[in-house]
């Protein structure tokens, strides 16, 4: 069995924060306090506190709960493909004036 000693500085993760650049971008506003429901185990919680995968050429948030992934942002030439299979619903709260 295989077991690894992982430090707080060297988790494979950091928090849906991460987020909040890449999305605000191309969205404009603020999503890490958007609430995903996740479609694996049907937890709801805010974007920021999912865990965000982004040692890869795109950007990966899971659940914490379950792990199953709500959301994959990859930037390409000229574009940004938002991928939310893993996530049943979006909640996002409404602007006040």
């Amino acid at each position: 069995m295989l077991t690894t000693n992982v430090g707080a500085d060297d988790a494979p993760w950091v928090d849906g924060n991460a987020l909040a650049g890449p999305l605000g971008e191309i969205m404009g506003t603020d999503l890490t306090v958007a609430d995903l429901t996740c479609a694996g185990c049907r937890t709801t919680r805010p974007l920021a506190a999912m865990r965000v995968f982004d040692r890869a050429p795109g950007l990966v948030a899971r659940c914490p709960g379950c792990e199953d992934v709500v959301m994959r942002v990859v930037r390409m030439a000229g574009r940004v493909l938002i991928d939310m299979r893993g996530s049943l619903v979006v909640r996002l709260p409404t602007p006040t004036a």
